[in-house]
Formats: C-alpha cells, structure tokens, sequence
C-alpha cells in the first residue's frame, strides 16, 4: 500500500471518526472505501452503462427494435 495524508476540516474528521468507529474499522479503511465507491462511478471501461435504465420502457419494447429501426420484423 501507497501511504498519503490528506487535509480536512476539523467537522468533517469528527464525523469521518464516529463513521468509522459505528462501522468498526478504521479511519483509513473509510477512507479507501469511499475512494473506492468514488472511482467505481467514474472510471469505466463501459462507459455506455452510464446509460443503463435511463429510458423507461416496457417489457416488449425490445422485441418490436427490428420493425422500429428496420421498418419490419426482422433485418
């Protein structure tokens, strides 16, 4: 592991502590997990699944794609 430090305001530490202590870790396990949970939003290589559920639909909507792009039933 890579040690750092890192500067934060005296509110945020205290909250970050109770935090950690309600979990039973350690601060510095809090630390990781929430740049964990950062990076796991942003770095993708499936970028497109930021997509994912963003259109409402309906169940068979899938099955009519061919006549809705192809103007038919299958391509």
């Amino acid at each position: 592991m890579i040690r750092t430090q890192i500067s934060v305001d005296e509110e945020l530490y205290e909250r970050a502590k109770r935090a950690a202590k309600r979990r039973g870790i350690s601060l510095a396990e809090l630390c990781r997990r929430g740049l964990e949970a950062v990076l796991a939003d942003e770095c993708s290589n499936r970028p497109w699944m930021e997509f994912a559920g963003a259109v409402d639909g309906d169940s068979g909507d899938s099955a009519s794609v061919d006549d809705v792009v192809y103007g038919r039933d299958a391509p």
